[in-house]
């Protein structure tokens, strides 16, 4: 998990500082690398021309490094589907790409309204899961952390949930209680990865973590760019749930 800083609507630069931190992850043996929402842009929801086509610029970079570093690898990035319609307004689109050119999409179902999403963004419909090296991974965006039936739906077919965002420093324990909230609840792995630095005249603090289905936080970040590693055991999440049987319970 990569937490870094952005620079604000630039993808070229963005780019530019991400790959090394990839190369870094790669090295380090990670076979799926997550990055921020909105990696390449920050959160410029208000920027009428912040929308890309679908396969896009962010989504190549995302493919390019997945094939040159033989791994799995994730972020979210505004992207126009290509039909366009008659709205014009993008997806916040999470781009899982694949080392053999595989890409998969998730479409962030819960705009921030408070933030303006809902305004210049286009919500998505459809909760998506996916298997790599034997691990089930639902992912999910930023604010669709608050929508708990979300996760639950999914529960029982999923050993992570991804959450990459862009979540503002003066509601970091919101983020911190809700990511154990969600891995504590459904017994999985909760990776949320946060991005650091100013943006758009907000600040965030980072706080990225991996959280294991007993809510044991694995690895955190702090206020700084860090890139953090932990194990995902499918074996683990089994385990827990046979042990506890709390899902059984719920209706």
């Amino acid at each position: 998990m990569v937490q870094h800083d952005i620079v604000w609507n630039d993808r070229a630069a963005n780019f530019a500082r991400l790959a090394p931190a990839v190369r870094t992850a790669a090295a380090g043996g990670a076979r799926l690398v997550v990055l921020t929402e909105t990696f390449s842009t920050g959160f410029a929801v208000d920027d009428p021309d912040l929308g890309e086509p679908e396969g896009g610029p962010s989504a190549q970079f995302l493919t390019t490094q997945a094939r040159q570093h033989d791994l799995w690898i994730c972020g979210s990035c505004p992207e126009v589907p290509p039909d366009g319609g008659d709205d014009g307004r993008p997806y916040n689109s999470l781009v899982i790409a694949g080392p053999d050119g595989t890409t998969h999409r998730y479409r962030k179902i819960h705009p921030f309204g408070y933030g303006g999403e809902t305004k210049h963004f286009r919500a998505g419909d459809e909760v998506v899961s996916l298997t790599i090296d034997g691990v089930r991974i639902t992912p999910f965006v930023c604010y669709d952390l608050r929508f708990a039936d979300e996760f639950w739906g999914r529960a029982l077919d999923t050993d992570v949930y991804l959450v990459p965002a862009n979540w503002p420093a003066p509601r970091r324990g919101h983020w911190q209680a809700l990511l154990l909230a969600r891995a504590i609840e459904n017994l999985a792995y909760v990776v949320g990865c946060n991005r650091v630095g100013t943006g758009g005249g907000l600040a965030y603090a980072g706080d990225s973590r991996i959280i294991d289905p007993t809510g044991e936080i694995l690895a955190a970040g702090a206020a700084d760019e860090t890139i953090l590693f932990g194990d995902i055991d499918p074996d683990r999440v089994r385990a827990t749930r046979e042990r506890f049987g709390f899902l059984a319970d719920r209706r």
